[in-house]
Order: structure tokens, then sequence, then C-alpha cells
């Protein structure tokens, strides 16, 4: 793939100067960028390894001096890491999937298929199944009963799409995600010692042995608009009500949605983030990677938790968290500095009982 450079800077909306009609077929790094590469020199300190490279445009930050760096073009961007999601979105040519469909694929005469769908090999889609127009569908998918997926989506090698569930137009499912699974849920006759414990946060009655009996998941999934889903991702179906991601969504690899949580739009998880069961996340909260939301809990619109939080209460919105269990984030930093400097402490508190040892004994 070529593309000229004044393309280019219509696609960020950025000024460009210099040979407009130079053309480039990639990007890299100022120190190793070829001469057909678009070097990515958004910061000053940046600029040296221009040299070092061989690249004849580089996209630089605003007022560089492009003739002084040896350059024949330059792209100019206020903010360099918004223009790289426009520059890469210009760039990747995206997976290879033949348009139309494979003739492996199994597909139910009832299924509806949008126009100009590109479905790759050994695919399955079932009964009664509604598919958007333009979508792009992966080898090894599979789309169960009942599922609408909307227009323009990006469905990845191995992505299970369950039962019923309902997805938005733009819908980018990356490898081996899975939407709509069962809820993990399971009760037991009487009251099991997990319930008890969780009542007196400590102590149990009694060590009856019991089983576990599943409560079957009659709910589905929903998912907004341009939600995307990373890589072995999973979201449990609800139990009786669905579960529910925002439009504009975004969640990691290896995040795990339990059944009945209530996702709000424009939201960030982090890789191995897990929601448990039938909690509330807002609008627009970051959980870093690894952050745990316990069940049932609130965390209120644009709450953002640093990685490894653990939260077990309720998160008004607007609150900056961190830590297991979580607590305001300049609270955790100084309870950890408070933490590092007990060696010291409890070598000083030695000291003074010798020193009121020694007063004693001389009284």
């Amino acid at each position: 793939m070529s593309h000229r450079i004044e393309d280019i800077a219509k696609a960020l909306d950025a000024q460009a100067e210099g040979d407009l009609d130079l053309i480039i077929r990639g990007a890299a790094e100022p120190a190793t960028a070829g001469v057909d590469d678009l070097a990515l020199a958004m910061d000053p300190k940046y600029a040296e390894g221009l040299a070092k490279g061989a690249a004849r445009a580089a996209v630089l930050w605003a007022g560089a001096d492009w003739r002084a760096l040896g350059l024949k073009a330059a792209i100019f961007v206020p903010r360099p890491r918004y223009a790289l999601s426009g520059l890469t979105r210009v760039l990747d040519p995206g997976p290879e999937i033949a348009p139309g469909i494979h003739p492996s694929c199994v597909i139910d005469p009832s299924a509806e298929i949008g126009e100009g769908a590109a479905i790759a090999p050994f695919v399955f889609i079932g009964r009664g199944v509604r598919i958007g127009a333009r979508a792009r569908i992966a080898s090894h998918v599979s789309i169960a009963e009942g599922a609408e997926i909307g227009a323009d989506a990006l469905i990845l090698n191995g992505v299970r799409i369950m039962a019923r569930v309902v997805i938005g137009d733009r819908f980018i499912g990356h490898p081996g995600c899975v939407v709509g699974a069962d809820g993990f849920s399971f009760v037991t006759p009487q009251k099991s010692g997990a319930e008890q414990v969780r009542e007196t946060l400590g102590s149990r009655a009694d060590m009856t042995a019991q089983s576990w009996t599943r409560i079957h998941s009659l709910g589905a999934v929903r998912l907004g608009d341009d939600v995307e889903l990373g890589a072995n991702t999973t979201i449990d179906r609800g139990t009786i009500r669905d579960t529910s991601v925002g439009s504009g969504t975004k969640l990691d690899d290896q995040v795990h949605i339990g059944h009945n949580v209530q996702i709000g739009r424009d939201c960030l998880l982090c890789g191995q983030v897990g929601v448990a069961g039938s909690a509330r996340i807002g609008d627009r909260v970051v959980l870093g990677g690894k952050s745990g939301v316990s069940d049932n809990l609130f965390v209120g619109d644009d709450v953002v938790a640093g990685g490894g939080t653990g939260i077990v209460a309720n998160v008004p919105s607007g609150r900056v968290i961190w830590g297991s269990p979580s607590m305001k984030m300049e609270q955790q930093i100084e309870t950890i500095k408070g933490i590092r400097r007990l060696p010291r402490l409890f070598a000083q508190v030695a000291e003074l009982q010798k020193v009121v040892s020694k007063l004693t004994k001389s009284d």
C-alpha cells in the first residue's frame, strides 16, 4: 500500500509542508525508518534519531524545522498520540478476508446477511441470525441462534457469539472472545459456607456437606455501538435481564464480565480486569489492569482505578482510586509511604524502649 503525504495530512486534519506528492508505504521509529517510511518524531527528543534513519518524511511536533532535519516533507500535529490513532487507521490494511461467503461456511437458511459481507472459511451462523451490511467475519467464528449484529462489524478468528446476543454497529471482536456464555451462578439447598462467611465476615455455623445446583441463564448480552472486545475476553449472559455494555466501551484482552453486569458508555477496562455479577459501572470509567469489582457494587461515572485495584465497596462518581482494598489514590500513596517507614519506626521504638528501661531501673 502506498500513500501520498498530502492524503495522510488530510486524513489527520493536519498541516503538511514540503513535497506533498512524496509516497510512503509504512511508518517507523526515526532511527530505523527506511526511505519509504514515514518517521514518527512527534517530540523534539526523537529528532536525533532522524539522522540515523533514512526517512525522507516525518510526523513532527508543531514548529519543527523540517528542512534543518534533512527531510523532504513533514506533517505537523499538535497532539501526537491522537494523531497516531488516525495514522495507524490509514496505514492498517486489516485482516485479509475475501469478499463474499466462502463455500465451507454453514449458514442457516433463515439467517439474514447484510449487503457487502465478507465471510471466511469454516464460519457457522445459526437460525434467525441477523448480520448488518459490510460485516467482515474471519475463519472459525460461530454465531448462535437469534443473535443480531449491526453494520460494519469486524469479527476475528475463533470468536463465539452465543444465542440472542444483540450487538450494535462497528463492533470489533478480537480472536477468541466469547459473548453470551452462561453466568457463573450456583446455589445450595441451605445457606452455603460462603454465604455465612459473607454475612458474619469470618465465622460460619456449621460445616454441612452440600452440593452446588446450577442457576440457568435466561437473559442474553447487549452491546452498544463501537464496542471493542480484546482477545479471549468473556461476557456472561444475564440470569433474567441482559448483561449490557454501553456504546464506545473498550475491553482489553482477558477481561471477564459476569452475569447481569451493566457497564456504561466510553469505559476502558484494561487487561485481566474482572467485574463480578450484578455490578454496575458508570460512564467513562477506567479500570487499570488486574483490577477487580465485587458483585452487586456501583462504580460511578468518571472513576479511574489504578492497576491491581480491588473494589469492595461502592465508589462515588469522579473518584481516583488505587490499591486493594481500594481507597483514594492520594491516601493509598501515603499508606505505602507509611509502610515503607515502618522498619525505621520499629527501630526507633526499640531504642526508646531501651532508654525507658534504663530510666526505670535507675529510679
